[in-house]
Formats: C-alpha cells, structure tokens, sequence
C-alpha cells in the first residue's frame, strides 16, 4: 500500500489529468486486506480520488457496498463463460469462504458469483464493465451469450481480448486478429463494446493515444 501512495502522488504531481485509480491485483484484489489500506491511503492524501477495480467477481457481491463506501466507482469483471460446462475447461479452482472448489463445481461457483456480483454493482451504482478473454475452441462460440447475459444483469459495457498463451493454457494458439473482429463486431451489436484496449501493464498511467 506504501509504494502504491508513493506511485500514486508521483503521478498525480506530473499530470493533473489523472482523475481515477485503478488496483488489478496481486491476484484478486478484492483477495487482499493491502487494496482496502491502499483505498484509505490514497484518499487520506486525496478525499475526492476516485477507484476502478478489476475481479474475478467472486467476491463482489459481498463486497459492493463495502466498495461504494471507498469511492470505488467503477468495476472490471472478468466474464470467460455464463455455462458452467465451458468454464470448466478455463478454470482450475476456486476459494471463496476459505474453502477450496475443484473441477464443475468451481466453475460453477464462479459462474454463479460472477452473475450475482455483477446484478448487486450494477443495482447499487457502480459502472460494471465486463473483460472477455476469447479462447479458441473453448468459448469462442459463446460469446455473445455472455455479452447478451451481462448486459441484462447491468453491465455498462464490454471488453473483449484476445487470449495471451500461458499456464493452463499455454498450449493454445492466440486468436487472429480478423477473428476477434468478427466476435467483437457481433457483440457490438449486444452491447456497447472497447475496441482500443491495449492490454496494458497494470503500472501504467495517462490516456490511451
């Protein structure tokens, strides 16, 4: 939380344009006691600092009012699957109340809070944006199922990103450009959707050019 205040006035002391704060992590951050210090430190030095924050939403739910109370006001859900059958093959586990979930039944955790999450955000305010990675053969058809389901749970708006090979799947290919074209002017027509992300480190800071 230290360093991030000391990011954080080294920027906002270059460019006066920098109105939002935004914390992706470590893992979740909704995971970390350090994103709530970080919240009170930032706004101790800056009380009208504004907050994004990027989830897995299993913990959103939970956690929207507490966010509301911090001036978040913007949240990134990342959306992979609605169908807990196609989740299965993106996720490897999940915990949530301390309790480890392998295989369906973690992806149907997921699947679930993710849902729930977004609707209670959405209900209380915040702008829920929601990220799509596109994996080939895995849910690339059904995208705009999630597009088409997140728009009706609140969601503002949708990012959808080409996949970047590692981990679990470290084995696929990324998909073309003329692909996540296709998928991403589909879901245009669902809901409105980011076409200039740049799948930025999570250190930077300014406007997209």
């Amino acid at each position: 939380p230290k360093e991030a205040l000391s990011r954080y006035q080294e920027i906002v002391s270059k460019d006066k344009t920098i109105k939002i704060v935004g914390i992706s992590g470590p893992g979740d951050p909704l995971f970390n006691q350090e994103t709530f210090e970080t919240f009170e430190l930032i706004r101790s030095c800056n009380s009208e600092a504004e907050f994004c924050i990027s989830t897995n939403g299993l913990l959103l739910e939970d956690l929207a009012e507490l966010l509301l109370s911090y001036n978040v006001k913007y949240v990134t859900v990342t959306v992979n699957a609605i169908d807990s059958d196609i989740a299965q093959h993106i996720y490897e586990f999940a915990m949530y109340n301390e309790l480890l979930y392998f295989g369906k039944e973690a992806a149907e955790l997921i699947v679930q809070k993710q849902q729930y999450g977004i609707y209670r955000a959405s209900e209380l305010g915040l702008v829920v944006k929601v990220n799509t990675v596109l994996i080939p053969g895995i849910n690339d058809h059904h995208v705009e199922d999630i597009a088409s389901r997140v728009k009706k749970l609140g969601a503002k708006v949708m990012n959808i990103m080409p996949l970047v090979p590692y981990a679990k799947l470290s084995y696929m290919e990324r998909p073309s450009c003329s692909i996540l074209a296709q998928v991403r002017e589909k879901c245009s027509r669902i809901i409105s959707v980011i076409t200039h992300c740049k799948q930025c480190r999570s250190d930077e800071a300014g406007l997209l050019v």
